[in-house]
């Protein structure tokens, strides 16, 4: 039952992502629309979205990261149990989309494992990069047109946040503080190890 949960949730977060990546996208082009239309604010709403709609995929993600984690170490507790590997959806979502423990930046890893997983992590950040300073270039003048304490507050809060994001991911996601932490209590549990690193926080 346990299992099944959690392939449930590897399921239901991968759909999550593309939802989150889907309505990120609609929105983004709804401004630049509305922007280009004579509503020129709207061009500075891109960078927003632009940058939730990164940091709602990249919780998706830690949530598949997740599911994923649990999954396997219970499929490796059942072959046990069973005295066979019949268990190897893990085992393949290691070679075909991403691996566990290894170091990477959110699915992206880095040093070697590269596959069309990672691609499309990483066309999806590359496209909402580009819309974000996009957005920001294009708004630009009106953003500067405004009053101080207003070109004060948008820059401080967008590039804060932005700065924020970026630190806290790398902590999290490259950094592997996350992963670790699901991989101490999950031996804690069954004993072993599926992480390449034996790194201890």
């Amino acid at each position: 039952m346990q299992l099944s949960r959690m392939r449930g949730m590897t399921a239901m977060y991968h759909r999550r992502f593309f939802l989150d990546v889907n309505l990120t996208t609609v929105l983004i082009l709804v401004l630049f629309v509305v922007g280009w239309w004579g509503v020129e604010q709207a061009f500075l709403l891109v960078p927003v979205v632009a940058l939730i709609g990164a940091v709602q995929t990249a919780f998706d993600s830690s949530y598949l990261v997740f599911a994923r984690w649990y999954a396997a170490y219970l499929e490796r507790y059942l072959n046990e149990r069973v005295g066979e590997r019949i268990h190897v959806a893990a085992e393949l979502e290691d070679a075909y989309l991403f691996e566990l423990g290894a170091p990477k930046i959110v699915t992206i890893p880095i040093g070697g494992g590269f596959t069309w997983f990672s691609y499309v992590t990483i066309f999806y950040t590359v496209v909402g990069a580009f819309a974000y300073l996009f957005g920001l270039v294009l708004g630009w003048d009106t953003l500067m047109a405004a009053p101080l304490p207003v070109i004060l507050l948008y820059s401080l809060g967008l590039y804060g946040m932005t700065i924020a994001s970026l630190l806290v991911g790398i902590w999290w996601f490259v950094g592997g503080k996350g992963e670790r932490r699901l991989q101490r209590v999950l031996e804690g549990r069954f004993g072993g190890s599926l992480s390449t690193s034996e790194e201890e926080d």
